[in-house]
């Protein structure tokens, strides 16, 4: 894929429409139905400095896109980023385009003093381990746990 065929951009501040057809986009890659958040909901992590929604569009049209979380650490001034989550069209995987956001986010952590870029990747997904494999290097296996919230009904 021709470098000045596409723009990458992050989605900031208002632009709660585009956001949408980002995470439009996420479902249809991932083969989910999730349910996208409310605009205020949306607005508000738009409006965070720590959170990066890029998308990757070609001719206005996005064709792929990353959502990542910044966290501060304690250990050192610098902080991290965490992909949360990465997709390109399916018609369009292997052009290149994963690595054009990657290369992005890798640009943009050197000039904003972030040291480390980590995701997560299921390990039976074997097109996700293979493309970080591919841009990362080699993984290293890691236990997830997730404790689940049981919502109470004193929200104050």
């Amino acid at each position: 894929m021709m470098k000045n065929s596409f723009k990458i951009s992050r989605i900031q501040g208002k632009d709660v429409e585009r956001f949408t057809e980002l995470v439009e986009l996420l479902n249809e890659v991932f083969e989910t139905s999730n349910q996208i958040a409310t605009k205020n909901q949306l607005k508000k992590l738009l409006n965070k400095s720590d959170f990066h929604a890029i998308v990757i569009s070609k001719e206005n049209k996005i064709i792929g896109g990353l959502t990542a979380y910044q966290l501060e650490q304690y250990y050192t001034d610098k902080s991290e980023l965490y992909i949360y989550d990465i997709a390109v069209k399916k018609e369009l995987h292997n052009q290149g385009i994963g690595k054009e956001l990657i290369n992005f986010l890798k640009d943009y952590s050197a000039k904003n003093g972030i040291e480390t870029i980590f995701v997560q990747a299921h390990s039976n997904d074997e097109q996700a381990v293979k493309f970080y494999e591919s841009t990362f290097g080699n993984g290293e296996k890691v236990d997830h746990f997730n404790f689940e919230i049981k919502p109470t009904h004193n929200n104050t």
